[in-house]
């Protein structure tokens, strides 16, 4: 079966966003009270960037940069790559493998629709995976095989 990003992989998620003008520190406790990795970094209603906890940690921390003063802007990744809703999960793993992404926003036309995650697809091929097994128990077994009297 063919996974689309939406709506097999998101649907219906209330998109976590912030402006460029933020301090990091903002966004570092809007993702803490989010409980995500990553947030959308949008002027008005387009994507301009899209700052992570490895943009946290790389760009700020180990740089030395105080959370306070700097914005959003200045440690984002700009201009991101991102997935069209019609895309499917395997075109989203191999431009996460290609690139060593972990999270990529997802747009419709110029309409963010959400973000998917590494974690998002992982649960879709979780579970593809666990019905996988129990058809082929029961095959195997013969709970779906057979005449019945």
């Amino acid at each position: 079966m063919i996974r689309k990003i939406v709506p097999d992989v998101i649907s219906d998620q209330t998109l976590c966003k912030i402006s460029p003008h933020e301090t990091v520190r903002t966004a570092a406790r809007l993702m803490r009270e989010r409980k995500v990795a990553a947030i959308l970094v949008m002027e008005g209603e387009r994507l301009v960037g899209i700052i992570t906890e490895r943009d946290m940690t790389s760009r700020v921390i180990a740089a030395g940069l105080n959370p306070d003063a700097a914005t959003t802007r200045e440690v984002m990744t700009a201009e991101p790559d991102t997935l069209k809703p019609d895309d499917t999960a395997s075109d989203a793993i191999r431009m996460m493998k290609l690139h060593n992404y972990r999270h990529l926003p997802v747009v419709d036309g110029t309409r963010v629709v959400g973000m998917v995650s590494v974690r998002d697809l992982y649960a879709v091929y979780n579970t593809e995976l666990e019905q996988d097994l129990k058809d082929r128990n029961a095959f195997i077994y013969g709970e779906s095989y057979g005449a019945s009297a």
